[in-house]
């Protein structure tokens, strides 16, 4: 078992308008969530400048959410998250997961639509949907695999292998189908093709928002992803294992160095900044991550 680490994290995602825009409307998905594996020790979302209305609170995955609303003209406007985060230590994951060809059946058994159900987590969701180029890719991927675990490992490597990480490539909108076309793309695009890959095999997978560290520990690499928010993927390995998270980014077991944000079935349900606003005339984003471990 690893020792707990500490990270001070903030998070900067601003807008500049062209012409100042009105009737500002915005859901924000910026708070990390309490988990098994981390604890926020102090923290808060900020808006700037001050909305006229919020509102916190959950969305259906649990993932913490604040709706805020502008209804004077802005020029600019900043959202954020500054806080600090405790990711707890990590044992060796043990493979307790189900056959491959068993778990269909254990879907099946589960009586439960809960948030963390399986069965949210299967067919075609608002990004994902089920093309054959990349199902093809996943039986390739899976050949010769055993278990759930064991298959969603292979997944995550081949994933690694076939796509070149390329923050000019893509943009947030594109299809996991033309990145994987392309073989190129961000933690995103990876994260949605690994989850097409999986569900086509019959594997619950999701779809996971969050940070990673920014400066990696001495003598080890740096880790593709770590200047924005990142993406990666978790998956069901049928009922005595539960949910697993892996980067396909990294070809990594997800582990002390991220810290999530919220969960769900693609980047729709988990989108940092939702909204809609009156405008005209072009704008600029900037978006920037400081995850940094406190001594």
């Amino acid at each position: 078992m690893t020792a707990d680490v500490l990270y001070d994290i903030r998070l900067s995602i601003s807008y500049s308008y062209a012409h100042p825009a009105g009737a500002s409307r915005s859901l924000l998905r910026m708070l990390p969530r309490a988990t098994e594996a981390q604890d926020i020790v102090a923290g808060e979302v900020t808006v700037e400048p001050r909305p006229d209305y919020r509102r916190d609170g959950v969305d259906f995955f649990g993932n913490a959410t604040s709706e805020v609303a502008h209804d004077a003209m802005l020029k600019e406007i900043r959202f954020g998250f500054d806080g600090r985060v405790r990711r707890r230590g990590m044992s060796d994951l043990l493979d307790l997961s189900s056959d491959l060809r068993e778990l269909a059946a254990e879907i099946a058994h589960t009586r439960s639509i809960a948030p963390s159900s399986p069965h949210h987590f299967l067919g075609e969701s608002p990004r994902i949907h089920l093309h054959k180029a990349i199902a093809a890719f996943a039986a390739d991927a899976a050949a010769g695999t055993g278990s759930a675990l064991a298959t969603v490992e292979a997944v995550n490597s081949a994933v690694h292998g076939e796509i070149t990480f390329d923050s000019t490539a893509t943009d947030v909108t594109t299809d996991p189908l033309t990145a994987f076309e392309a073989r190129r793309g961000v933690c995103q695009d990876m994260s949605h093709i690994m989850i097409a890959a999986l569900r086509s095999l019959g594997i619950p997978a999701g779809y996971v928002s969050g940070f990673l560290r920014t400066d990696p520990p001495e003598g080890q690499p740096r880790l593709e992803g770590a200047d924005a928010m990142h993406a990666w993927v978790r998956a069901w390995c049928g009922a005595e294992m539960g949910w697993i998270e892996i980067d396909p980014t990294n070809d990594i077991r997800a582990g002390q160095d991220h810290v999530m944000v919220g969960f769900g079935r693609d980047y729709f349900d988990v989108a940092p900044v939702k909204g809609s606003l009156r405008s005209m005339g072009p704008h600029q984003t900037t978006h920037s991550v400081d995850v940094v471990p406190v001594d």
